[in-house]
């Protein structure tokens, strides 16, 4: 069974700096190049909680950072504001345009809108678009994953770590994309132990606190381990901070969302209560992405990340969780079934 809740705590969503890009003349089939002669490529422009989440973002990061070592040129990433509207994302996008980057990917599904603006206007450039597959156009990428199967195998992972019988899951928003994290992980803890129940909640309708406000991710938290919760997990960005120190403090286990968070710096106080991290390669699909126009064969359409092509797997840094052998035998079985087809993950949670 499970319980879903929606907490009202007052939060303050984090301010993101936002970076000023400064539009240069000419058109989208110009060279695009910098002051000092050197190509422009990769550009980013991060979603709620900008970089330093220590999840989402910071894997869109890792792409860049790859793209701007291996190719040698010039890369941008933009920081969201506080409360900005789909004008202003799409001014965002336009302005890279214009200052000749190529691609140009809005992390996060809220960049929809202004994808397909900027991308309309500028038809020589390639835009991609994470965790929305919705937007289409010749120029435009739609970079997803199948967040349900990895959350599968988290659940997996709850179902055998809880000793409660009793786990969390923490969301950022109650919309589609965080569905499929919560509809993978019910279903895995209900296939691997019968009578386990599900904590559900949610955090906020408005994406700038669900996804950016660690004090409301803590809230959630506490609330579910008052209530039980021995395993909590979190599709929250940088509000699953606040779900993993809840979770350390009161010496239960974590699951981590989207990066491999036992091996990040911000949270390395509260490595040894993550038991693992659901990830997506987000830094893959985005580098893959500029490869693709670098090779002057832009990608384009729906592109599937998924359990099959490696794009969403467990992480196995916490040593505690690699070496257990009931629990690795499971998520062996039970990975090798989604992937042939006799395990349907559902994409929305059950009623």
């Amino acid at each position: 069974m499970r319980r879903v809740s929606r907490i009202a705590v007052a939060g303050t969503a984090t301010a993101s700096l936002a970076l000023a890009l400064a539009a240069c003349g000419g058109t989208s089939s110009d060279a695009a190049k910098s002051e000092g002669g050197k190509e422009k490529g990769l550009a980013i422009a991060y979603d709620v909680g900008g970089k330093g989440d220590q999840s989402f973002n910071d894997a869109a990061y890792e792409g860049l950072k790859q793209a701007k070592s291996e190719f040698g040129y010039q890369v941008a990433d933009q920081e969201p504001k506080d409360g900005e509207s789909d004008d202003d994302k799409t001014a965002r996008l336009v302005n890279l345009a214009k200052a000749g980057y190529n691609p140009i990917v809005g992390i996060g599904y809220s960049y929809a809108p202004a994808v397909k603006e900027a991308a309309a206007k500028y038809p020589k450039v390639t835009f991609g678009i994470v965790d929305d597959s919705s937007v289409q156009g010749k120029n435009i990428a739609d970079l997803v994953f199948q967040e349900n199967e990895v959350s599968y195998l988290a659940g997996v992972t709850a179902a055998l770590k809880t000793k409660s019988d009793t786990v969390g899951f923490v969301g950022g928003v109650d919309n589609a994309l965080i569905n499929k994290f919560q509809a993978g992980f019910e279903q895995g803890v209900k296939d691997t132990k019968k009578g386990v129940k599900v904590e559900v909640q949610y955090l906020d309708e408005d994406p700038a606190k669900g996804f950016a406000s660690p004090d409301l991710g803590k809230a959630a938290a506490e609330k579910q381990i008052e209530d039980g919760a021995d395993v909590v997990y979190h599709a929250a960005g940088l509000s699953g901070q606040g779900v993993i120190e809840a979770a350390a403090g009161a010496k239960k286990l974590a699951i981590g969302v989207d990066s491999d968070q036992y091996g990040q710096k911000a949270l390395a106080k509260y490595k040894d209560a993550i038991i693992t991290s659901a990830t997506k390669d987000v830094a893959k699909a985005i580098f893959n992405l500029a490869q693709s126009v670098k090779d002057g064969k832009p990608q384009t359409g729906v592109i599937t990340g998924d359990l099959k092509s490696g794009e969403v797997s467990l992480a196995d840094s916490n040593p505690a969780f690699k070496s257990d052998a009931k629990l690795q035998a499971a998520l062996k079985k039970a990975q090798a079934g989604i992937v042939d087809g006799s395990i349907k993950v559902d994409l929305k949670p059950a009623k």
